[in-house]
């Protein structure tokens, strides 16, 4: 790997740990094994190179997702599989977690894949719902701009309930309540 990926790599790591502000120039230099200068060489400063991560994690979250999305499967079975993968539940979602940070809801190029990404995310799952709804599998009466709300919303929740308690135990049950009120019966 070069220095221009380990940087954006380190950087990743260090903004789902630490956020923006708790992400300094010094501790991504000390991550990468970069040096000041090799840093600035790729990057006008942090602001950049936190972009430069933001954008990758934004991409491979929407890939990771279009593949469930995309799987075998009916449409409930596909959602479920996206909902029940391997996460680090306590540690949070790598894009939700910039949500809470005030530096970049602030600054709209960095908000901006942060807000993209949920907006895809949401999108593919209404789509996927609609589907469901026209092959039968779902009720006709759902609404799949509104459960694809919710269900990123019942996502999102599960990691803040599963940090709050330091469980992935009550993400679980987030997930299994939204798929049994999907499946209109009790999971």
């Amino acid at each position: 790997m070069d220095k221009r990926e380990q940087l954006i790599e380190s950087t990743r790591e260090l903004l789902w740990e630490r956020g923006y502000v708790g992400t300094s120039p010094k501790a991504i230099q000390e991550r990468s094994g970069a040096g000041q200068g090799s840093m600035y060489h790729h990057f006008q400063g942090k602001s950049e190179l936190a972009l430069a991560a933001i954008g990758r994690t934004a991409d491979d979250l929407r890939a990771r997702a279009e593949a469930e999305f995309s799987g075998p499967g009916t449409v409930v079975e596909r959602i479920t599989v996206y909902l029940r993968r391997e996460r680090d539940m306590v540690k949070g979602c790598p894009i939700g977690r910039l949500t809470q940070d005030p530096d970049v809801m602030a600054d709209a190029d960095l908000r901006k894949p942060v807000e993209e990404t949920f907006g895809w995310i949401t999108g593919r799952l209404a789509e996927l719902l609609e589907e469901g709804r026209a092959t039968g599998e779902l009720d006709a009466a759902l609404d799949p701009t509104a459960t694809a709300t919710a269900l990123v919303a019942v996502l999102q929740g599960g990691y803040v309930l599963a940090r709050a308690a330091g469980s992935p135990d009550v993400f679980a049950k987030a997930v299994d309540g939204a798929l049994g009120l999907l499946a209109g019966k009790e999971n």
